[in-house]
């Protein structure tokens, strides 16, 4: 990770990016030595925020891809329990896409959301804040944290 820091902003993009994904990584380490030596915070938030949020776009965009026939043959699930779901995911979307940030979590939640078709402005309206304040909230308790040494 230490070497897509010294790549700068762009290091950054691209660690923020794979961990939108499937892909297990964190981005808020690259994001750490940005800010411990003196890169412009504003924009680090901003590169971060957006790489995240387009790899966030991209397991939603893979989760479109999905066909329900293939999910109930394959997982054995009915078809009257992916209603069910759908339903659900219709309902708390944009909530939900709040929530694509979160370790573990984030990455299923927004497949499930292309998978169930959500409306892909409110999803990426909603991803994006979720992302932004996921990145604030960090580079305050890094500063915060410089700050005790």
């Amino acid at each position: 990770m230490e070497s897509l820091a010294e790549w700068g902003y762009i290091g950054l993009f691209i660690a923020s990016f794979l961990a939108a994904t499937l892909i297990p990584f964190s981005s808020e380490i690259v994001l750490s030595i940005l800010i411990a030596n003196n890169y412009d915070l504003t924009l680090s938030l901003v590169v971060a925020s957006a790489g995240n949020w387009i790899g966030g776009l991209s397991s939603y965009a893979i989760g479109r891809l999905g066909n329900w026939n293939l999910i109930e043959k394959y997982f054995r699930v009915r078809k009257e329990k992916i209603y069910e779901l759908k339903t659900r995911v219709d309902k708390w979307g944009g909530f939900l896409a709040l929530l694509c940030w979160t370790p573990i979590l984030g990455d299923p939640i927004a497949l499930a959301l292309g998978f169930f078709r959500t409306n892909f402005y409110i999803v990426s309206v909603y991803m994006l804040i979720g992302k932004v304040f996921r990145y604030v909230v960090w580079a305050v308790l890094t500063y915060w944290g410089i700050s005790l040494f």
